[in-house]
């Protein structure tokens, strides 16, 4: 009996470990795609949606780009540009207290379609779709007392108050101890498994870090049976959850909005420093959307303009995010996409380092200046990023030596962006940078 026992343990030991790295394959580079956030807020429509799903289509999905992100509170029949209407929001939730689209913005979500027509859509250009949700559980649907699907349950008996998302108060939390609390999460994902989503981003679970959420919503999405790649968001997740995330989300927030301001990128990199060894195949540190382009058409922040930082400062944010290996969620509207952002976009080279690079680590951060670099495993190449965080008016001399590389006996250096070759350099390579500009290079 006790042998038997044992072999017990170790099929559900190896079982769970299967599991486990199945959803890590869902995502074995850093997902890459476009979310309304950064231009629509809360208010972004399907026709809009679709818009930036033929752009992706067309121009970007053979650079790898491929999914589709509704943002917030695509539930709202009357939300609003600039924040959030809190005042008399008009939900849509179905019989079991699950938000459906609002159809007088997603017109193909009539008759409790949901987004299943959407996703459709979205899946027959060859790319994915995602819908971003909050936390918890509808307060309409407590104060209706509305059942929990397949269970003698009601959303009254699920929800605490405490812990409840400050900013905005659509949901209460989930009592993840009381009867139901994981049927209700399966309930929603066995819905959006129903109209084919494959990406999902869940809001206010990392400040604090809900733990007990965060295992609910891994459980749900293991349960429905659909590969769904899971991300948490947002805020500055506890390094010290660093291995609980890891094992459970796909990507997750390392900081909170970033905006086309030098100080969200700045802050950006110095939060970075301590996730360098957590990147890895499935599970990726996330800087957030890339907020170049056209941004805020009706956005949460500022009004409709193209990004505020300048072509070097954009040029040093990219480099980050691609080194790094974040997830790569573009912000801008694609259709009025200029020739410039596009480019940023579409460099081969610098999305192979992205895609294909390993090792990745911060050489230093001294005086605003920070180096970091990255190797190919497949063709033995070195990847090099400098960075002049400094204010200075003054460009700033900065220098790697290569053995700190690895390199012992000279090499050629490249520069990614533009293909240009730098030439043969051995011991110390020295570049003069801008104010707030970089330079990305690979080292054969």
């Amino acid at each position: 009996m006790c042998r038997i026992y044992k072999w017990i343990v170790v099929l559900l030991c190896l079982s769970h470990q299967l599991y486990a790295q199945s959803f890590k394959n869902w995502a074995l580079t850093p997902p890459m795609g476009w979310n309304s956030w950064d231009c629509y807020g809360p208010t972004v429509t399907e026709p809009e949606v679709k818009a930036n799903a033929d752009y992706m289509a067309a121009h970007l999905k053979s650079y790898g780009w491929q999914y589709i992100i509704v943002d917030i509170r695509w539930y709202v029949e009357n939300d609003k540009a600039g924040g959030y209407n809190q005042t008399d929001p008009r939900y849509v939730l179905d019989q079991y207290g699950r938000y459906l689209p609002a159809v007088n913005r997603f017109p193909s979500a009539a008759n409790g379609k949901g987004f299943k027509a959407l996703a459709d859509s979205i899946h027959a250009k060859g790319l994915k779709f995602g819908i971003h949700i909050m936390r918890g559980i509808p307060r309409e649907a407590v104060a209706k007392k509305m059942p929990v699907k397949g269970t003698s349950v009601t959303a009254d008996q699920l929800y605490t108050t405490a812990e409840q998302c400050q900013w905005l108060k659509d949901n209460y939390t989930v009592a993840a101890n009381r009867p139901g609390a994981q049927a209700y999460y399966n309930s929603l994902m066995e819905l959006y498994a129903a109209w084919g989503v494959d990406f999902i981003k869940v809001d206010d679970l990392s400040r604090p870090y809900h733990q007990e959420e965060i295992e609910l919503i891994r459980k749900a999405i293991d349960h429905a049976g659909r590969p769904i790649v899971l991300s948490t968001s947002p805020g500055e997740t506890p390094i010290d959850k660093a291995a609980h995330v890891q094992t459970h989300a796909n990507m997750w927030r390392m900081v909170d909005d970033v905006w086309d301001t030098w100080p969200h990128f700045t802050h950006l990199i110095k939060v970075a420093a301590q996730w360098y060894p957590y990147i890895k195949p499935g599970g990726w540190p996330d800087c957030d959307m890339i907020p170049l382009g056209r941004i805020s058409i009706r956005g949460e922040r500022g009004a409709d303009r193209p990004t505020r930082l300048t072509k070097d400062e954009q040029y040093s944010l990219m480099t980050f995010f691609t080194i790094f290996r974040s997830p790569l969620m573009f912000g801008g509207d694609l259709p009025s996409m200029d020739l410039f952002t596009l480019s940023l976009l579409t460099n081969k080279a610098v999305l192979k380092m992205h895609r294909e690079s390993t090792g990745t680590r911060q050489l230093f951060s001294r005086n605003g200046q920070v180096a970091v670099t990255a190797r190919n495993p497949r063709t033995g190449e070195r990847y090099l990023a400098l960075f002049n965080l400094s204010d200075d008016a003054a460009p700033a001399t900065i220098s790697v030596n290569l053995t700190e590389l690895g390199i012992k006996n000279g090499a050629g250096i490249k520069n990614l962006w533009t293909g240009q070759f730098e030439g043969k350099v051995r011991g110390n390579f020295s570049v003069s940078l801008r104010p707030h500009a970089s330079g990305l290079y690979i080292i054969k």
